[in-house]
């Protein structure tokens, strides 16, 4: 999975509007917010920003 730099530039997380990180090695978008850190699925190169679908790091 690799996310084009300008794309990353203009996700924001949905929930708090932080900007998105790529964790390649888990096929994730995670939000930089401190409050929040959810982590968006990325599933057949198209990631999926939805706060239902999202998971709270451990």
């Amino acid at each position: 999975m690799s996310i084009e730099p300008a794309l990353l530039e203009i996700f924001a997380c949905p929930a708090c509007h932080a900007p998105l990180r790529e964790d390649e090695e888990a096929s994730e978008l995670v939000c930089t917010g401190s409050a929040c850190g959810l982590a968006y699925p990325v599933r057949d190169g198209i990631p999926v920003l939805l706060v239902d679908e999202a998971r709270r790091p451990a």
